[in-house]
């Protein structure tokens, strides 16, 4: 069976729905096509359950944290995993498949690999195969997979990913999380709160070490308070099953049990087998892209989101969709593409003003670069610090607990870093990031006035702090 298309997108999750969706809004005739389920890693496995899994702990968190509130001692497991359940479908994608269809895009499932320029052959189990050809150009949009590292006996265990963490039916009664990364952190604390003892086991001193220093070491004291057992400058050299579950042996001899073992320690590009080869690349690689989402030295390849190792956020990945799905239909129509930075065809954000929020409690918040990247980058920064202690924090929780960091650039006096810690701060990050990708100066933000008595006082706090 021969079809032909427009574009062929690879790949149905966020940043693939979204590239599909700006191609037909382009005018052109897309395909999208995935083995798996319709909407991808982030609604089925990564970034919608993690989050169910965690509210319902915060909640029960913040409210001990005010007098008067009647709370109980610990939470109710079945319904937060069944309320987990309702928001991934139970892992049903026909609302997914529906909106695609309804987008204008097809669809087709099955396992989709390059077997020539523009060509993609999908296979799926006892059907015969189909070839597709774009007319104009193929969107790689996979995502990424677990990274496991070499540890003796790890492949002969029964050990979590992050897919088994999310979507476990019932709470272990101890896990040992290995990585101090955000899936790590997230599911410790996740787990934690509904039941089961953790050890989490850090290859450094502090968790999330690509954040600012305090970052972590308000994580610590907030997973001592929780009851997590935390392993600092920790390696695993082995591991191994228990009658009881798994083991896990580190460089100082010591060995850590628990029911289950979840193996946190990185993500890698989901391209082994996608047919790279074809296209003069390595199965496996990473796909350097351009800022508008072209593969070097491919022209009719293009890609986005986590196989281009650039900022691996589904938000990230799917703004960067929107401008390349945007760029393969101007070309279509033969229009030229404006490659300046910030112009509509260009991911510029991928380089200055990527945000991120950790969903711990207290969650973090951060955008642009840290005060040593800025540094590192050879900019002429001030740092200015503060805890968060405003009216509005103060009327959050009792006791409130918070830090916030600007990094100026000094001589364009705008901020090109910021960084949140605290209980109900994700939702401070949106001005953040306004604020570092507008480069609005300093004395602007001046007369941007916070609310009273919100947290977003803390606005005030810092520029107060720099000098203003």
């Amino acid at each position: 069976m021969n079809e032909q298309v427009d574009v062929i997108v690879i790949g149905a999750g966020p940043v693939g729905e979204n590239a599909a969706d700006r191609a037909v809004r382009g005018g052109l005739r897309t395909l999208l096509v995935d083995r798996e389920l319709f909407g991808g890693e982030c609604s089925f496995w990564a970034c919608i359950p993690s989050k169910a899994l965690l509210r319902p702990g915060h909640a029960l968190a913040a409210a001990r944290r005010l007098p008067g509130v009647p709370v109980g001692e610990r939470l109710d497991p079945g319904p937060v995993l069944a309320r987990r359940d309702e928001f991934i479908h139970n892992l049903d994608d026909t609302s997914q498949v529906d909106w695609a269809k309804g987008a204008g895009i097809e669809v087709a499932r099955g396992h989709a690999r390059l077997t020539g320029e523009r060509e993609v052959t999908i296979s799926r189990v006892g059907e015969p195969d189909t070839v597709v050809t774009a007319n104009h150009a193929v969107i790689v949009c996979t995502g990424s997979v677990p990274r496991a590292p070499r540890i003796d006996g790890l492949d002969q265990v029964p050990y979590w990913g992050s897919r088994e963490a999310t979507n476990a039916k019932q709470v272990p009664s101890s896990m040992v999380v290995l990585g101090g990364g955000v899936v790590g952190v997230e599911m410790a604390q996740a787990w934690s709160r509904l039941g089961a003892r953790i050890d989490l086991v850090l290859s450094g001193s502090r968790p999330l070490p690509r954040f600012e220093p305090f970052v972590g070491e308000l994580l610590l004291a907030a997973f001592a308070e929780d009851g997590i057992t935390v392993h600092r400058d920790a390696s695993a050299v082995a591991a191994a099953g228990t009658d009881d579950g798994v083991s896990l042996t580190l460089s100082d001899g010591s060995v850590l049990s628990g029911e289950r073992l979840l193996v946190a320690t990185g993500r890698r590009p989901n391209t082994d087998d996608i047919g790279l080869e074809v296209a003069g690349l390595s199965p496996g690689s990473t796909l350097a892209v351009d800022d508008s989402g072209q593969v070097e030295g491919v022209p009719w390849l293009y890609a986005a989101g986590d196989v281009t190792g650039r900022a691996p956020l589904t938000h990230q990945g799917k703004y960067a969709a929107r401008i390349t799905g945007d760029v393969v239909a101007a070309r279509a129509r033969g229009e030229s593409v404006d490659l300046s930075p910030w112009s509509r065809h260009q991911s510029t954000a991928d380089h200055y003003a990527v945000p991120q929020v950790v969903f711990t409690d207290p969650e973090v918040g951060f955008v642009g670069r840290t005060a040593e990247q800025a540094a590192s980058a050879g900019l002429n920064t001030k740092v200015v610090d503060v805890d968060i202690e405003t009216a509005g924090s103060y009327l959050h929780a009792d006791g409130y607990r918070g830090k916030a960091r600007l990094v100026v650039d000094e001589d364009r006096r705008v901020l090109v870093g910021v960084t949140f810690v605290g209980q109900d701060v994700a939702d401070l990050l949106h001005s953040a990031t306004i604020a570092v990708a507008g480069e609005v100066p300093v004395d602007r933000l001046w007369h941007a006035v916070p609310s009273f008595p919100t947290i977003s006082e803390v606005w005030l706090r810092l520029l107060e702090s720099y000098g203003l």
